[in-house]
């Protein structure tokens, strides 16, 4: 185990680059340094990364290379699809379905249509699992709806949301809907088949397995139309501008196949850690468990914990922890380095008195056993400590 950190458990929030990674983006920006615009040799290396790339990611999702966009990330991803597609369908209808609890970089674009652009969004409710009743979804749906967008995995709580019977339903209301959905959380832990799932556009981001940080893609069906935002020399088939981030691709493309390998079995042993933590959990008195019990954590994400304290601020405890090199979130660590409360843990029912005491465990395939046990342990000996200072 590292000197330096004992326990990372914050791998929702972003997750160590592997080492194959890291070597290959160096190799690309010191060595195959083209740009993939250029005609001589070294454009042509270059270019060919990123050919390689897509067929990787592409082979993960049962698609082809063309239905792959290289963005910067999950939240370029995201805009890219909400804003994109609402604009380029805008004279079918102003209608957009969502969720109540997704991530920001899913509700704000939806906010910015609605007051930049007149466009009316329909949020639909969860219950406390984080699940969406698909007969609300049905009722919600409407002649002028454009578009419906959910996340597969919840960032926050780690509830999976079944897309295919979300993409089933709203297809057979009407096949020109189109259909986005934020993987983020999802991609890596999950076997996704977009064209199976009724899926038209899919969020990933590179740091969240493994890859580079910078790094994303938009799946885009075929047929789908998407208005694009930023405008230059034509790359990526006119719908991303701009000389691609070769080294970035190249190791988002490495780290996507090397996550899909063996994957059952890395599957597996994230369970095996989610339930490991779980039962060491349950030993401790006034910590609870959201949006998951043990006699059904695989249906579950597998990498994300949830968990309420009573008497302790997250902020103390994420603290506490982080002096005994324990890293946790005290929620969702891509909106804000100083995160309100959380509107997932309101929309899943958490009690008040909990809503500022929630952190989030969340693992990676290189999280041990070892590891969990070690925070585990320490949390049971920090509480009492720590709730002798708590204000009555």
């Amino acid at each position: 185990m590292s000197d330096k950190v004992i326990a990372y458990l914050d791998n929702a929030a972003t997750t160590r680059t592997f080492d194959e990674v890291g070597q290959l983006v160096n190799k690309v920006m010191c060595e195959d340094f083209g740009n993939p615009s250029s005609l001589h040799m070294k454009g042509v290396e270059a270019e060919r990364y990123i050919r390689e790339a897509g067929d990787r990611i592409a082979e993960t999702l049962k698609c082809n290379r063309k239905n792959i966009i290289f963005t910067s990330g999950g939240t370029e991803s995201n805009n890219m699809a909400i804003i994109g597609a609402a604009m380029a369908n805008r004279r079918r209808g102003k209608h957009i379905i969502t969720t109540c609890f997704e991530h920001a970089a899913v509700y704000q674009p939806c906010l910015y249509l609605e007051e930049m652009f007149d466009y009316e969004v329909t949020y639909l409710p969860v219950d406390a699992m984080g699940h969406v009743d698909p007969e609300v979804l049905r009722e919600a749906l409407r002649e002028d709806t454009v578009l419906v967008s959910t996340m597969m995995v919840n960032n926050e709580v780690g509830a999976i949301l079944d897309v295919e019977t979300i993409g089933n339903i709203m297809k057979q209301y009407d096949k020109n809907i189109l259909f986005h959905v934020d993987a983020i959380q999802a991609y890596g832990k999950m076997k996704i088949n977009p064209k199976k799932m009724g899926i038209d556009l899919m969020s990933v981001s590179g740091h969240k397995i493994h890859g580079p940080k910078g790094t994303g893609f938009l799946y885009m069906a075929d047929g789908v139309k998407v208005h694009p935002f930023i405008h230059g020399g034509g790359q990526q088939q006119n719908r991303r501008s701009g000389t691609e981030n070769v080294p970035g691709i190249a190791g988002l493309g490495l780290a996507a196949e090397m996550m899909y390998q063996n994957h059952e079995k890395k599957r597996d042993e994230l369970y095996r850690c989610k339930t490991h933590l779980m039962e060491r959990l349950s030993e401790i008195d006034g910590v609870h468990v959201n949006a998951c019990n043990l006699a059904a954590v695989e249906e579950t994400a597998p990498h994300v914990v949830s968990v309420s304290i009573e008497g302790i601020r997250s902020e103390v405890l994420l603290h506490a922890l982080e002096e005994k090199q324990i890293y946790v979130s005290s929620g969702s660590a891509c909106s804000s380095n100083h995160p309100g409360i959380s509107s997932t843990l309101q929309a899943i029912g958490v009690a008040k008195e909990f809503l500022d005491s929630t952190i989030r465990f969340s693992f990676s395939v290189e999280t041990t056993l070892e590891q969990i046990d070690y925070a585990v342990d320490t949390l049971a000996e920090l509480l009492p400590m720590l709730r002798r200072y708590v204000r009555r």
